[in-house]
């Protein structure tokens, strides 16, 4: 599909260079659809990622990591919804991460994140992750408090050490056999705003709104700084951020989508091959079974 090729633009493959200000979240390059193309085109899209999860599963030898990181009301449930529909929940957990719980909090900050991933041959999806220990907790510097560590380690590079340890950990995982997809969903503060009024104007979508949502609001400038250097920071070729244009919602399903879809193939996972002996079984099981007619 076309579109997917267009995954390819939101990759992050120079860091150093990134700036936020340069990425439009209102970004269609140029396509327009129609409600029905667009869900068409997800639907073959989603598919395909079916295909190439029986193969994953099959394979056993890889996983796959997505991580998904955004503002309030960006659309990474949605992403959930309905990117991954047509995914057996057989190969597949979701885990979201809320704040830390008193067990948590007596471990390192990736001790939490480490228990949560996928094993060979399954999906694991981040709803939120280890980089909340980037942002939220940058943002909200008494949460920092929280966490025990020793005051001689809390000092002013203790966010460069945070982002040397996730890359080493993410490098880890991918000499391991994990592949490592993440996605920050950018969304308009403006955007924002207009989908916040949706959720309380809607009584079925009221109970998602919190008077947190408007509290945060007012650190934005403070949480697009923390963003922008967790990319710089942390987009690696193991481990690549894509930051996909968030306000329009089909066309962030299509870019992540389109993503996942191509590193998935260029993994080029083929079903075990059966020879030998047991291919002879299989054989004996087949001349059985048709004997029973």
């Amino acid at each position: 599909m076309k579109l997917y090729g267009i995954a390819n633009r939101f990759r992050i493959d120079r860091p150093k260079r990134f700036r936020l200000a340069g990425h439009d979240p209102t970004e269609c390059c140029g396509l327009t659809v129609d409600k029905k193309e667009a869900q068409a085109m997800l639907a073959a899209g989603v598919e395909r990622l079916a295909e190439l999860q029986e193969r994953l599963y099959a394979n056993d030898r890889w996983s796959v990591l997505i991580v998904l990181q955004a503002m309030d009301a960006a659309g990474k449930d949605s992403i959930i919804k309905h990117v991954m529909s047509g995914i057996n929940p057989q190969g597949c957990e979701v885990h979201s991460f809320k704040a830390p719980s008193a067990e948590e909090l007596q471990h390192d900050f990736l001790w939490r994140v480490a228990q949560r991933l996928p094993a060979n041959g399954r999906i694991g999806i981040f709803n939120r992750s280890h980089y909340e220990e980037v942002l939220t907790v940058r943002v909200h510097k008494e949460l920092l408090a929280r966490q025990k560590l020793p005051k001689p380690l809390v000092g002013k590079d203790i966010w460069q050490q945070r982002f040397d340890d996730i890359r080493a950990f993410e490098r880890h995982l991918a000499r391991n056999g994990t592949l490592i997809l993440k996605f920050f969903l950018n969304i308009s503060r403006e955007e924002q705003r207009r989908r916040f009024l949706d959720r309380i104007d809607e009584p079925a979508k009221r109970w998602k709104f919190s008077m947190s949502d408007v509290a945060e609001r007012k650190l934005w400038d403070e949480y697009m700084a923390a963003y922008e250097e967790m990319i710089r920071q942390t987009s690696t070729p193991e481990a690549p951020w894509f930051v996909v244009p968030a306000d329009h919602k089909w066309f962030t399903r299509m870019v992540t989508a389109g993503a996942i879809v191509q590193a998935l193939q260029a993994l080029k996972l083929d079903y075990p091959k059966v020879a030998g002996r047991a291919l002879k079984e299989l054989r004996k099981a087949e001349k059985l079974l048709k004997a029973e007619k």
